[in-house]
């Protein structure tokens, strides 16, 4: 699957060659032959977690001491690559990996590190992030979510949809109003262990465009009772701040899979275009066929150089909000302009889904607008200007 033959980037050691090598084996191992059934159901079996975890694929920058492999960002994105070129683009393990994971490791108690993160590296727990809401996508200061105080605790109530792992999750970082009047400075993370917590119910299994087999659901809070350690870190009206902290990273993390579903889009592209006939020669030896993957290709060789240049500022601390937001908003829509170039170039084939360009066509759109929209992306870097 390697459709860009690019020189190594700098941020990859010997180590991390040896670790793409061994999550593609166990990916196209464990995984790839199921994704056509998994796809079919709508679901991928919650032994997946178990085994990704085993495989040492989840948790990879987590400190030893706390169940994760030592490693740093740098390990998570050559996992993450492997998970999109394996066409296994719709597990949730990035989210809970690079992002529910970081949260407690970056902001809980000793207490809390020590008693959920083994768990979350096992994939013994299942992670979530309950930021978005019926009413207020992107904008965080709007969530309606409230955290009132009770006792020593809290009781939680509110309602969350679009959120990735929604099924499985029981473990879910939980963005609440813990003081309404304060605007963003009255905003909290509550932890909310689902296994034991009356009140909390799942909703529906979202009906998609694509990502079918993503378990992207609404989720319920009534009258959940929380008790004061289930507030992330020990003070509250914090979570505002850690929310936009922590976002970068995950920005990252959608530039790295449309990155990956461009290299597959493309070697998927030009494997076919080698084999298809048409008119008596093969579809690669038409000019336009040989100038429409030349600009695929091109596209993305920049994507990637550019990715590989802000995976670097990131392995170092250097990533800012502005660079990962230009990653997010420029890769994804690249992404969306060489899938459509593809798919064109299957012909009627493209249209049927037994064929992976049209999965990846239609998965692909989402990366455009979660994790903040690109909309939302453009006017982060025009405040910079």
């Amino acid at each position: 699957m390697e459709a860009l033959n690019l020189p190594r980037p700098a941020w990859m050691t010997e180590e991390h060659v040896m670790l793409e090598e061994q999550a593609r084996r166990f990916i196209a191992d464990e995984f790839t032959p199921h994704l056509d059934a998994w796809h079919e159901k709508g679901m991928y079996p919650r032994e997946v977690w178990t085994k990704a975890g085993e495989a040492g694929l989840l948790g990879a920058s987590l400190p030893e001491e706390y169940g994760g492999a030592g490693g740093t960002f740098a390990h998570e994105a050559v996992i993450y690559r492997e998970y999109s070129l394996g066409g296994f683009d719709t597990f949730g393990a990035p989210l809970h990996s690079g992002i529910v994971a970081p949260y407690i490791l970056h902001y809980g108690t000793e207490e809390q590190k020590k008693r959920w993160l083994p768990k979350l590296a096992s994939g013994e727990m299942v992670g979530a992030i309950a930021m978005t809401e019926p009413g207020t996508g992107s904008d965080l200061q709007g969530v309606r979510t409230k955290a009132e105080k009770s006792g020593n605790g809290y009781i939680l109530n509110g309602a969350k949809t679009f959120i990735t792992n929604g099924q499985h999750a029981n473990l879910i970082v939980v963005v609440a109003k813990t003081d309404p009047k304060q605007g963003s400075k009255g905003v909290s993370l509550l932890v909310v262990e689902t296994d034991d917590a009356p009140g909390f119910r799942r909703g529906r299994k979202l009906k998609k465009l694509g990502m079918d087999s993503a378990d992207t659901s609404e989720l319920f809070f009534d009258d959940v009772k929380l008790p004061a350690e289930s507030l992330l870190g020990t003070e509250e009206g914090q979570g505002f701040y850690q929310l936009m902290k922590e976002l970068p990273q995950e920005r990252l993390i959608v530039a790295i899979h449309a990155v990956a579903m461009m290299e597959r889009a493309l070697a998927l592209t030009v494997d076919y275009v080698k084999q298809r006939k048409a008119f008596g020669k093969a579809i690669i030896e038409f000019q336009n066929t040989q100038f429409e993957l030349a600009a695929c290709k091109t596209d993305a060789t920049i994507a990637k150089v550019f990715l590989d240049h802000c995976i670097g500022l990131h392995v170092e601390g250097k990533l800012d909000t502005v660079t990962a937001s230009m990653a997010k908003y420029r890769l994804t829509d690249t992404l969306g302009t060489i899938l459509d170039r593809c798919l064109q170039l299957f012909g009627g084939y493209g249209f049927m889904d037994e064929y992976p360009i049209s999965r990846l066509y239609r998965d692909a759109r989402v990366l455009r607008i979660y994790a903040g929209t690109n909309e939302i992306m453009k006017l982060l870097i025009a405040r910079s200007l």
